[in-house]
């Protein structure tokens, strides 16, 4: 999160490692599969309760480029202004994450 403080973009096998680090902790702690998010080229998850789609694009979807889900993820962009400003795509009626977000990773 250094380099996201300081304006860089992290290396790309930190920032895969972050992405895919926080997509799980959402699953984990949104589980169900009623939303998929993306977050290409690095990863995608479905999670929150609810109805679950079996074949095609799911009706509620969420995706986003990697810097800013890691800034969503961590708190440091809000759901709603990211939305605002176009910078996270979303379709259906329960594709809302703010409930969610931000994620505070503990030591386990």
């Amino acid at each position: 999160m250094a380099a996201l403080d300081s304006g860089c973009t992290p290396d790309r096998e930190v920032l895969r490692d972050a992405v895919r680090t926080l997509l799980s902790e959402l699953a984990r702690r949104a589980p169900g599969r009623s939303v998929e998010v993306r977050v290409p080229p690095y990863g995608a998850v479905q999670c929150v309760a609810g109805p679950r789609h079996t074949r095609g694009t799911p009706p509620n979807v969420v995706e986003l480029d990697p810097v800013t889900w890691l800034r969503l993820a961590s708190g440091r962009l809000g759901w709603l202004e990211a939305v605002a400003q176009g910078s996270v795509r979303v379709s259906g009626t329960r594709a809302d994450l703010s409930d969610y977000l931000p994620l505070q990773i503990s030591d386990r």
